[in-house]
């Protein structure tokens, strides 16, 4: 059901900013987005399958805004492409994982989207997402 690494979504304070740290790579944006339910901004950046998802909160009181004030810029998830969302967090539910979202959410690009708690994961935020190929 797991079908790839989707992307990897990192918390930045400035867009811009990490931007050009990410193009003097060699990398290339391919679309920003605003996603205001989750108060932020994305860069989003094709590398071969997968992706990188420059997160930039548009509110203080956002996740990722909240996740900066903590920790600090840095890597904030891992999404894991699957296929059929809802049945994927049935099982995880009946394995005992804690889902944050009990339904799928609408993400970047389009995605149907949840994540899976860090206490469940090692300590790690997994998100799940689905997108039509």
């Amino acid at each position: 059901m797991i079908k790839k690494i989707d992307h990897i979504g990192i918390a930045v304070k400035n867009l811009d900013d990490a931007i050009k740290i990410w193009e003097g790579l060699g990398l290339k944006v391919d679309e920003i987005e605003e996603v205001p339910r989750e108060k932020i901004r994305a860069a989003i950046l094709h590398v071969g399958e997968s992706r990188i998802e420059l997160l930039e909160p548009t509110d203080e009181n956002s996740a990722i805004a909240k996740f900066i004030a903590k920790r600090g810029e840095g890597i904030h998830h891992i999404a894991l492409g699957v296929e059929n969302i809802e049945e994927h967090m049935r099982d995880l539910k009946e394995k005992g994982y804690r889902l944050i979202y009990e339904e799928p959410k609408e993400g970047a690009g389009g995605a149907r989207i949840t994540f899976v708690h860090p206490k469940s994961t090692g300590g790690i935020l997994l998100e799940l997402c689905e997108r039509e190929e």
